[in-house]
Formats: structure tokens, sequence, C-alpha cells
């Protein structure tokens, strides 16, 4: 695998599945990426679509608020489908299991710096995948 920066879609796996998307009719793309996440989730040792979901949890994020623009240069060029709000619980799930694994793309990185880089961007994201806090009513009692 070709990884050349820390970004969700800075390897090949990733922008082959961006090329994927793409070539994708536009109703398919949101099924190719709960496919991708909901494999992470269920997958038992070496995670083998971990670059996939990584990208995939970036495209989510992306329609969060708070979440970052997908880079374009290897991201997606065509548009994604507005995507339901389970899919971020899902990629929230798919980046822990991706985080966990020591064996898979933490493993890439030979400069620490580059893994620290790497590490942070995933923890913002699952930040921005989070869910809202439920809103608390505040009730005014008299007694």
């Amino acid at each position: 695998m070709g990884t050349w920066d820390t970004g969700p879609f800075d390897n090949d796996t990733a922008a082959d599945f961006a090329n994927a998307l793409d070539e994708a009719e536009p109703e398919a793309r949101e099924a190719l990426i709960r496919g991708v996440l909901v494999r992470t989730i269920d997958a038992t040792g070496y995670l083998t679509e971990a670059e996939e979901a990584v990208a995939a949890a970036a495209l989510i994020g992306a329609q969060c608020p708070g979440g970052e623009p997908v880079d374009m240069s290897y991201g997606p060029e065509k548009p994604m489908p507005v995507f339901p709000p389970d899919l971020r619980v899902l990629a929230d799930e798919a980046l822990a299991r991706v985080v966990d694994d020591e064996d898979g793309p933490a493993s890439n990185w030979v400069d620490p710096e580059d893994w620290k880089q790497w590490r942070a961007i995933l923890t913002r994201l699952r930040a921005v995948l989070a869910p809202p806090p439920p809103s608390i009513a505040l009730f005014d009692v008299q007694l």
C-alpha cells in the first residue's frame, strides 16, 4: 500500500475507494459506504478494509456539524448523497475498531509524528461523528 500523507484519502486503498464511489451509480454510493463500515465493525482478525472505513467515515463526517470537507485531490469527485443519521454511529464504531487494531493502518507509520497526526485526525473525526447529547429541558419547579 502506498501512503503519502496522514489524511483519510492519502493512501492508495482509500483513493481506489474514492474511484469506486465515483464509478458507482449515485443511488449505490450509500450502500458502498455502509457495507465497508459494517464489514469493518464485524471483522475478526486483520481489518482488510480499514483504510476504506476511515475514508467512508470522513465522507460522513463532512456532512456533520463541525465536519471538515474531504480533500478533493484524492477523495471522490462526484457528490455524495445526504447520509442518514445511523451512518454516523456505524462510522464511529468502525473508527473505534481501526484505532484499536495495532496490526492495521497504525502499523504503517514509521515516523512517530505521522502516527500522532493520523491518530489526531481520527480522534477529531470521531468527535464530529459522535451524536449530539440529548437536549435537557429545564423545568421551573415551584414549591
